[in-house]
């Protein structure tokens, strides 16, 4: 994609000047963002994932049983006959995972790396529904599927921000107005992190929020440092063969620290290291136990694959790859592989195309390490064959 054309989806600004003046920074509304939008999953469709066991979905009552009463699924097919028909919202997560028509709308976002995109989660909200006043920790994008969506922009928020006393939601106790915006279907809304935010159905509304992932530097630290440990020998400690004699036994010194430090910069800035447990970190799916491959033999493999069989990307799976001296390392749902430079292009296809089949891949079929790299990505579950 040309970062400097012109794009409908960010109003007629090009991905350059919309990264460089909105993302992150200030939100941007964009009327007829996709002109003429029709939701490719209609309110009955979307209350049948809820009721499916896989499907992580969500019920927020204003007025249920308490104040802003949360429910959460899978729901029984008669959940939603007892609603009230006002001021309720329901909320499913990951729906491109399950509805192939809605994970195309991902392919208007193509302008940002995959790998930061979480997933589309879907929003009906019957007149007056809410989720109340928020804010989120990371960019979303939300595009206006069906009916009209009041939303009131407020004041940038932070972990100190006071929330309403609630078990499950983060209610904002205080919301600053700044700005206010009605969206009919096909307008979108971007909100970079932290942006408290307020949407309330003006009638029976669908809205999609396109969300990132944005790991806390916690969740950093804690990983990578477990990641680490896996790696380091018990042998591996701190040292202080260069000490001197101490006035204070009971004092700690100075030089203890730069030691300290010594041996956490060995590993922390190992690049390599980091690279590997980023992409994996970045790449593990949301549903792991919908990442199931098969066993199969190569020969069957390349056999099938010469009779017409298509490979299509598990809609769980998530795929990347990096570049790391003359080598390529590929990042799939969650685990890496380092491999030759050779197949840097075939990395390539395998995380972009929408099908793989004999005449895409042909001459890596007749490479032994590209054979053996595809048949490992349908045994882990990445890839499968589109019959199944």
């Amino acid at each position: 994609m040309n970062p400097d054309i012109p794009l409908q989806l960010l109003g007629g600004i090009t991905a350059r000047e919309f990264l460089r003046d909105y993302w992150q920074k200030k939100p941007l509304l964009i009327r007829q963002a996709i002109p003429d939008f029709e939701s490719p999953i209609d309110a009955d469709e979307l209350a049948g994932l809820a009721l499916e066991e896989e499907v992580e979905s969500r019920l927020v009552i204003e007025h249920g049983e308490r104040p802003w009463e949360l429910r959460r699924g899978p729901f029984a097919e008669d959940a939603f006959s007892t609603l009230p028909e006002r001021e309720w919202t329901l909320l499913v997560q990951a729906v491109d995972q399950f509805v192939p028509e809605v994970a195309e709308l991902l392919e208007h976002f193509r302008f940002l790396p995959s790998w930061r995109i979480d997933d589309v989660m879907i929003s009906f909200a019957a007149p007056g529904g809410s989720v109340g006043p928020h804010f989120d920790n990371y960019d979303v994008f939300l595009l206006q599927a069906q009916g009209k969506r009041n939303w009131k922009i407020g004041q940038m928020c932070s972990s100190e921000s006071p929330l309403l006393q609630h078990a499950d939601l983060r209610i904002l106790a205080e919301f600053e107005e700044t700005a206010e915006w009605v969206l009919e279907p096909g307008d979108m809304l971007y909100l970079p992190p932290r942006l408290a935010h307020f949407g309330i159905a003006e009638d029976d509304c669908m809205t999609y929020s396109v969300g990132f992932r944005a790991p806390s530097a916690a969740e950093v630290l804690t990983h990578f440092t477990d990641f680490l440990s896996q790696y380091l020998t018990d042998e591996e400690r701190y040292t202080d063969a260069d000490a001197q004699p101490v006035s204070d036994p009971h004092q700690i010194q100075g030089d203890a620290l730069d030691r300290l430090k010594g041996l956490l910069a060995e590993h922390m800035s190992d690049e390599r290291m980091l690279l590997t447990w980023f992409g994996q970190f970045m790449t593990e799916p949301r549903y792991p136990e919908l990442v199931a491959g098969e066993e199969l033999g190569e020969e069957d493999f390349i056999s099938s694959l010469q009779d017409g069989a298509i490979l299509v990307r598990n809609p769980s799976a998530r795929l990347a790859w990096s570049e790391v001296d003359d080598d390529v390392l590929l990042f799939a749902s969650g685990q890496s592989r380092y491999l030759p430079g050779k197949l840097r292009e075939l990395l390539k296809l395998v995380c972009s195309a929408d099908a793989l089949h004999s005449e895409n891949l042909g001459d890596w079929l007749a490479d032994e390490d590209g054979r053996d790299l595809l048949c490992e990505l349908v045994k882990q579950g990445s890839l499968g064959f589109a019959d199944e």
